[in-house]
């Protein structure tokens, strides 16, 4: 099937541009042929975030979006920061960049749903429970679209009474907008050499849940965000309480990828997290509604990848366009898109390129406009925060220096921090800390994980090729136990890796793999020590089934 314009994700990048492009070309009566491919079930449904929104780029795509029933209804109306000890809560100064005067707090999955209603009046062909498992490459090496994966394959890959072969869609140009550590993106900027030698990405794990609690105790538009407990010195990350509309909070705890302790679980963070009074009292008597985890980017503007090549461009969260400081990426990830859509259409549309299959559309003009757009700029001036905190003084030299270069100097410095080293290459062998005595959930505040992932709605069909794949299948039982004591049972926030005993060898353990547990956080294959797991795409439709996240 042959597109002008092929998007791969239906996030707010994606369909951000795919929304601009059909907009230019209404406006100018012209044909365009954009099609998005989302792996998610539905358009939203794996979609998490915090979230508290800026809207100018909604704003570019539609002036009227409060007329046209856009689902951003609580604007944010008060904030505070929040330093915790085991018991206690203290006030902090509160950073400019944080304030959320104009935002508003939302349900980011219910925003991108509407974002894909949206879309779709406007011609764009919306195919959710689509899974993009290969890039298609021309002879001259420039991106010529995707492929998607077959269908109704069993665990051996062999076609079952289901199968359905997967389809190549051709287009002159190429979007990935695969959020967080994309799968094809990951390959490509390899395959393409997108990064400088040096760099590299950096990433949190985000978990939260939505609450709804005790009307009493509900203060819709306060954004609280919190430093220090339960994370020690050494580890970077913080919380964050949103309270939505309709009785309903949005909390949650965001863990750097980079911490160095094989014993931390992040999912056990969030537990003692809530366990917290300041949270605990907001939390009793409430319900939980949902649970969700995702990686997300840090790594800032030294870690942008060369957004564009032959055939494609990377935008979104693919690219790395999260605010760290600000602790928001949506409008950043929307005004990409926007960007991308305004250089497409003038080469694809006005300048007649990539008609000619020798001639593969080259959107210089799109790094050229992020250099000069509200991105870069704010990314400038944050991009000494993130590394700060691989200071010798932990969080602590990172705050100082956060507060100075936020408030006074505003990354009008003539150098740059660089990253330290690669998430998985932070972690340290288990002889050089103790194990972490985690409380056992009450089953009010707190859950046992399988309670949680039972949340997310998430469903693999059992029978098909496993989508976490192992370079080497011998290579957790040989060097990530015996070294790291088994860190992917606790890094992964949905028990996906468990070391179970080996009833063939006695005394032994096997890894074991419940893929069908998965909420396609992409963690593991961020943080695994050996760089060992190789995450691809299910089939289309499988994963979590996010509501209101």
């Amino acid at each position: 099937m042959d597109y002008d314009v092929v998007i791969v994700g239906g996030g707010p990048a994606g369909l951000s541009a795919a929304i601009r492009l059909k907009q230019l070309a209404a406006k100018e009566d012209k044909e365009l042929n954009v099609i998005v491919v989302e792996k998610g079930g539905e358009i939203g449904a794996h979609i998490l975030s915090g979230a508290c929104i800026e809207t100018g780029p909604l704003e570019e795509l539609f002036p009227d979006w409060k007329e046209q029933g856009a689902p951003l209804n609580q604007p944010a109306l008060h904030d505070e920061m929040k330093f915790l000890t085991a018991k206690h809560a203290f006030p902090m100064p509160h950073p400019p960049q944080m304030s959320n005067k104009g935002n508003y707090i939302v349900s980011l999955s219910n925003v991108v749903k509407w974002l894909g209603e949206k879309a779709e009046e406007l011609g764009v062909d919306v195919f959710p429970g689509t899974s993009a498992s290969e890039v298609i490459y021309g002879e001259d090496g420039s991106v010529r679209g995707i492929a998607t994966n077959d269908a109704g394959v069993d665990k051996e890959f062999r076609p079952k009474s289901t199968f359905t072969r997967g389809i190549e869609l051709h287009g002159k140009l190429t979007l990935f907008a695969e959020g967080c550590h994309g799968s094809l993106t990951k390959g490509l900027i390899r395959k393409l050499n997108l990064r400088e030698q040096g760099k590299f990405q950096t990433y949190g794990l985000g978990i939260k849940e939505v609450w709804e609690v005790d009307p009493a105790k509900h203060n819709p538009g306060k954004v609280i965000h919190t430093m220090g407990y339960p994370l020690d010195y050494k580890t970077y990350g913080g919380g964050f309480i949103y309270h939505m509309e309709n009785n309903r909070v949005s909390l949650g705890l965001v863990v750097g990828l980079d911490y160095q302790n094989p014993y931390l679980s992040p999912y056990k963070e969030f537990q003692r997290f809530k366990s917290h009074p300041f949270v605990t009292n907001l939390l009793r008597g409430g319900t939980v509604i949902s649970y969700g985890a995702r990686a997300l980017v840090e790594g800032g503007l030294q870690s942008i990848p060369k957004l564009y090549f032959p055939g494609g461009a990377l935008i979104g969260d693919t690219a790395g366009f999260l605010n760290v400081p600000k602790i928001k990426g949506t409008h950043n990830a929307m005004k990409s898109g926007i960007l991308v859509a305004d250089s497409a259409y003038k080469s694809i549309v006005t300048e007649g390129h990539g008609n000619e299959e020798s001639q593969p559309v080259v959107l210089s003009s799109y790094e050229e406009a992020f250099k000069n757009s509200s991105i870069y700029k704010e990314l400038y001036e944050v991009r000494n925060v993130r590394p700060s905190f691989h200071s010798a003084l932990g969080i602590w030299g990172g705050m100082m220096w956060s507060g100075l270069d936020t408030m006074f100097l505003k990354g009008r410095l003539p150098f740059t921090f660089q990253h330290k080293n690669p998430d998985y290459a932070m972690l340290q062998p288990a002889s050089m800390h103790k194990p972490i005595d985690y409380p056992k959930p009450d089953n009010e505040i707190t859950f046992d994980i399988l309670t949680s992932v039972s949340r997310t709605g998430t469903n693999h069909a059992e029978n098909q090729p496993v989508h976490l794949r192992l370079a080497d299948s011998t290579v957790e039982v040989k060097e990530n136990l015996p070294v790291y004591a088994g860190p992917e049972q606790r890094f992964c926030p949905a028990a996906v890796y468990e070391y179970v005993d080996d009833e063939a060898n006695p005394g032994k353990k096997r890894f074991q793999i419940n893929s069908q547990n998965c909420i396609h956080c992409k963690t593991c294959d961020i943080k695994d020590p050996a760089q060992n797991i190789n995450w691809v795409v299910p089939e289309g439709g499988d994963g979590p089934q996010y509501v209101d996240t």
